[in-house]
């Protein structure tokens, strides 16, 4: 049983790397039982916004990518890749999906709701992303009212509330867009993909920290008839490959991102500086606004209102239990 899957991503990204580590673990374990096959970028479709129509018409059996580049199409999408920042990391937010009613949610939105024929799942938790790249200091809220500021899904809302003017185009296209003018200021991912697009060339300051994309997942789709004609066990195989392509990821992101942070700042010459503080608040804020308005949709508030219950119990669990990190780091690297 071989399943085409592709992805929209470089091939030669650390995003496509992560792609084929799902691909390579299904065809490690789910020997004798399925197979995937990764097509070349573009083989079917060029821009992420296709792939669903692709999967749900059988032109491919699978893809890899995120649930935000439904975004034009229904904002609650965007809450199964980069939702608000209550607090929790992307592994709470898997936690969510797998154990605290997020996959049925999904299922509802994709399946029920736009009548989609997918079958998917998230996989891959990604750290907090960077405030982004700037040509100049940003010191206040005030700083970036009026930027023409490159970014995706609901942080466009959030940057649309701070009086910015989001600027939504791939990820691929960041850097061209911000050397060129047409964005005066942009944010992608992590260091490591930041610099192979060529963001370190086109501004020389790198804000980090933020609460714009505080998590993120990937998602896997499939052709939800071609899915259930393979079966329970193919199914299962599939969804244990992508708990094992998420470990597999988060053990990467720890040797890539801090060599490639560092890259930024001794071989590429960047500045590389934190959020101030009132930046930070102004961006709970604005989500607190962003929230309000978009909860209109009884839809979008229910899977709200999921996810603040699942992060009230998760995160605060968290903050009680867990000893504080920075204390002890502190005192073993900055006696």
């Amino acid at each position: 049983m071989t399943l085409k899957i592709q992805a929209v991503w470089s091939e030669d990204s650390v995003l496509h790397e992560f792609a084929l580590d799902y691909v390579n673990i299904v065809n490690t374990i789910g020997a004798g039982r399925v197979r995937l096959e990764m097509l070349p970028r573009g083989a079917v479709v060029s821009r992420g916004g296709d792939l669903y129509g692709a999967v749900a018409s059988g032109a491919l059996d699978a893809a890899h990518g995120v649930a935000s580049n439904q975004y034009g199409k229904d904002k609650a999408y965007a809450l199964f890749t980069t939702p608000p920042s209550f607090g929790w990391n992307s592994t709470q937010m898997l936690g969510w999906m797998r154990h605290g009613g997020g996959q049925a949610l999904y299922d509802e939105l994709v399946q029920k709701i736009h009548g989609h024929n997918i079958s998917g799942y998230l996989v891959g938790p990604m750290p907090t992303q960077p405030l982004g790249w700037f040509k100049k200091p940003i010191h206040s809220p005030e700083d970036l009212k009026g930027l023409r500021f490159r970014t995706g899904g609901l942080s466009a809302d959030v940057c649309r509330v701070m009086g910015m003017e989001p600027v939504l185009i791939p990820g691929n296209e960041t850097a061209e867009a911000l050397a060129s003018g047409r964005v005066d200021a942009a944010e992608y991912l992590n260091p490591t993909i930041d610099r192979q697009v060529g963001l370190a060339k086109a501004a020389p300051l790198y804000i980090v920290q933020g609460y714009h994309q505080v998590c993120e997942c990937f998602e896997i789709i499939f052709n939800k008839s071609r899915l259930d004609a393979l079966g329970d066990e193919v199914k299962r195989i599939l969804e244990i490959a992508g708990d094992a392509a998420s470990s597999s990821m988060a053990y990467k992101q720890m040797v890539y991102y801090p060599r490639d942070l560092e890259q930024l700042k001794v071989v590429d010459k960047i500045t590389v500086m934190q959020a101030p503080e009132s930046v930070l608040d102004a961006q709970l804020a604005a989500w607190a606004i962003v929230i309000e308005d978009l909860s209109a949709d009884p839809f979008f508030k229910k899977v709200i209102d999921s996810q603040r219950a699942w992060t009230k119990t998760v995160v605060g669990f968290d903050l009680v239990w867990d000893a504080p990190r920075e204390r002890a780091f502190d005192f073993f690297n900055n006696p």
